[in-house]
């Protein structure tokens, strides 16, 4: 990507944080652009401390920071104190680039004394001095309004899709997609049309903050003798999608395969390796997730393969940058 003062923004600079720098470097690599000279470390107390080398007076500077767990209020407030940093040095234009957007799923008070949070990080993201916003798959879409400033939201359906196109030529006459829950239909629906594909719903009942129950298949004729796809935005304990599959494995399903944008997992490492296996032990074939969260190859189920989004956030930002329109890539 050739370097450019387009539209009164100065030239792009990119820098990606701690939370997920693989990303980042393969963002730079489709862009062609080398990552800033940034450092973000701690104090012995605890306190992020950041500085950069580059010069960004005048600049159009990119900070990618999925917001996510190992550390996720770490991560957060790496990103407050690189946009306030380069804020005070004079960049032009300050773009989150955040692949996940963390406390989205405390998006409404849902019960009495309940905070919105979601609204105090896009509050705080605001006062930090960020001009836009470019993300991936908001557990909750109405947190887009929640910014006065642009925000930009991508969907990896178009990831997956393309996925099954490439990988299985006849997959209108072999497969059917299921949406795990009921608030998952939008999503399975836009999926299922792009695919030409037969649509089945789950209707469970949630028993608790981390169980499930499965109470029917919506549509179940249509999965015997298929292979399905689950699609959903969020795996966290693993529950919902392992009971959904084996509830669709009963139906006489063939193969299941899960397409889930987020690995979010949790922060407890004994308590992801229960969730390794019991993803490894489930009716699942395959989890198809993409890289918006750093997976460590060694703490991945067996059955799991990361798809990159890479490219996609690359030519997001190009986009932006050069002030060129940006719906062809939301998918709709």
């Amino acid at each position: 990507m050739q370097q450019s003062r387009n539209h009164g923004y100065g030239e792009i600079k990119l820098f990606a944080c701690n939370a997920n720098p693989a990303l980042g470097q393969a963002i730079s690599k489709h862009l062609d652009i080398p990552l800033g000279d940034s450092k973000v470390s701690k104090f012995a107390d605890g306190e992020i401390s950041v500085s950069f080398n580059d010069t960004v007076r005048g600049r159009d500077v990119f900070i990618i920071q999925p917001t996510s767990p190992p550390n996720t209020n770490d991560n957060l407030m790496e990103l407050l104190v690189m946009t306030d940093a380069l804020r005070r040095a004079s960049a032009e234009r300050i773009t989150a680039v955040i692949p996940y957007f963390g406390y989205a799923r405390q998006d409404r008070k849902d019960r009495s004394h309940a905070p919105i949070s979601a609204k105090l990080v896009a509050n705080l993201l605001t006062a930090a001095g960020v001009n836009r916003v470019l993300s991936m798959d908001l557990h909750a879409l109405q947190i887009q309004g929640f910014f006065d400033v642009p925000f930009d939201h991508l969907r990896c359906n178009k990831v997956f899709v393309k996925y099954f196109k490439d990988t299985f030529p006849s997959i209108k006459e072999d497969f059917v997609v299921v949406s795990p829950d009921l608030g998952s239909v939008a999503r399975a629906r836009y999926f299922a049309k792009k695919l030409d594909l037969n649509l089945a719903i789950v209707d469970k009942r949630r028993a608790n903050d981390r169980d499930t129950e499965v109470m029917n298949v919506i549509g179940s004729e249509l999965i015997k003798g298929k292979n399905v796809i689950i699609l959903d935005d969020i795996i966290a304990t693993g529950g919902s999608l392992i009971n959904a599959a084996a509830a669709i494995k009963d139906k006489g399903a063939n193969a299941i395969y899960a397409c889930i944008t987020h690995p979010v997992f949790t922060e407890n490492e004994a308590e992801n390796e229960k969730i390794k296996l019991r993803i490894e032990n489930s009716a699942l074939d395959k989890l198809l997730v993409s890289d918006t969260i750093y997976s460590p190859l060694d703490k991945r189920p067996a059955n799991m393969e990361v798809i990159s989004v890479a490219d996609y956030f690359a030519e997001a930002i190009r986009c932006i940058h050069e002030n060129e329109a940006i719906s062809h890539l939301f998918g709709d």
